[in-house]
This record gives structure tokens, C-alpha cells and sequence, in this order.
């Protein structure tokens, strides 16, 4: 049961239970992440689909970038106008952040990208890293750090660590689905990095899956098994 009030469905709310987590109850997020549920959806529409829902949660988000007021001269005289004045970059982590990317640099073309190779081992469920990649100054400005699924957060909370060795203090995560496991998680070793996210699903099965979740959101994206 959505645990907001019928009339906040136009914005990402702030949940009652996790003071760092953004759920986005918008009526299109919603009937795109009921398809990415459904085992029927096929991978091209699945992949469609979590990149539309990445640019509709991005437009929100991006209401809070720094803005710097310059001129321009139109084709009829000088104005005022305004234009981001810090440079945003965005932190896949690799594979299924790829999947979200696309979806957020149509929205935001000039965005730059680094990315963090992370993996969980199947066994200890331990996030195992094995990359990373920045452009050099990734600390100008804000930082959206993307995954699709957020379960029990360690490749998210070891994400964050690295981009703090590299200065970043403006971090905030946008992932499709997440576990309340993932999310405490991130609440007690970054409170400061505001989640968002498309739902907050019920838990952790025992091989760290989100349940109901949608499957493996890396597979469904690329095809693979």
C-alpha cells in the first residue's frame, strides 16, 4: 500500500519510515515500472522503459541544481537567461547502471560520465570492486550515482566511499526499486545522500534478491542469463 496521500502523487515524497529516501509516485512512473515487473516484458521494451523512468526521475531531481544567471543576445536583442553553473556527473555502476544512462543524458546531454565496476559475491553477498573511472575534476559539481536496484547496499555504499576519496560531497542516488535493508544501509553510512527511487519493495530474500523486485535488472537490460 503507498504510504502517501493521493494529492503528493505528482512529486518524489519523502518516505515516513527513511528520512534519505525519495519515492516517485507519479502516475507514469508507476505504469512503466508495472511493466518492468511483468516476466512478459522483453527485453528491448524493459530496457524502453528504465530509461524513460530514469529521464522522468531526473527532471525532478535536477530542480535542485545550481543555476548562474548569464546574458544572451537573441535574434532580436540582449536578454538574461540562466544555465546550470556546475558541471553534473553521472557514476553508473557497472553493468545494470549502464541501462539508466542513456535515459538521463537525453535529458542532460552535457552531463559527463565516470563509472564504478562493483560486484556482489553470490556467497557473502559482499560488494567486490574492480574499477573505477572519473573525470578529473567529478568533484565540481553534483554527482548522481546510478543502479537500477538498490538490495542490500554495499556496492552503493562502497560507491559512495569512493567518490568521497575523490572529494565528491554532493551525491545523491537514483536507483529503480530498493530493499528497506539497502536503504538503512545507505541511512547509516551516508545519511546525507538522498535515495531516489520508484518503489521501496518488501525485502531481502536469502540469496540478497529484492522481493517482489523484478528479477535480475542486469539481465533483463543485456539479455543474458
Amino acid at each position: 500500500m503507498c504510504p502517501f496521500p493521493a494529492t503528493l502523487h505528482r512529486m518524489p515524497q519523502k518516505h515516513p519510515d527513511f528520512p534519505n529516501l525519495h519515492v516517485f509516485v507519479h502516475p507514469l512512473i508507476q505504469q512503466k515500472l508495472t511493466q518492468l515487473r511483468d516476466n512478459r516484458t522483453n527485453t528491448e521494451t524493459f530496457r524502453r522503459r528504465l530509461n524513460e523512468i530514469a529521464g522522468l526521475m531526473t527532471f525532478q531531481i535536477s530542480r535542485e541544481f545550481p543555476t548562474a544567471e548569464i546574458e544572451v543576445e537573441t535574434p532580436l536583442e540582449m536578454t538574461t537567461s540562466r544555465v546550470l553553473s556546475k558541471p553534473v556527473t553521472l557514476v553508473p555502476i557497472l553493468r545494470a547502471g549502464i541501462g539508466m544512462t542513456d535515459g538521463i543524458l537525453a535529458l542532460v546531454p552535457e552531463a559527463r560520465v565516470g563509472h564504478i565496476g562493483v560486484y556482489r559475491d553470490e556467497v557473502t553477498l559482499k560488494p567486490v570492486a574492480y574499477y573505477a573511472k572519473f573525470p578529473p575534476d567529478v568533484a565540481a559539481g553534483p554527482v548522481l550515482l546510478i543502479d537500477p536496484m538498490l538490495a542490500t547496499g554495499g556496492s552503493a555504499s562502497h560507491a559512495v566511499n569512493v567518490l568521497r576519496e575523490r572529494g565528491c560531497d554532493d551525491v545523491r542516488m537514483i536507483c529503480l526499486v530498493c530493499a528497506p535493508e539497502g536503504v538503512r544501509k545507505m541511512l547509516q553510512e551516508h545519511p546525507d545522500v538522498m535515495v531516489y527511487t520508484a518503489a521501496l519493495d518488501r525485502q531481502l530474500n536469502d540469496k540478497g534478491y529484492i522481493m517482489p523486485g523484478l528479477g535480475d535488472a542486469g539481465d533483463r537490460i543485456f539479455g543474458t542469463q
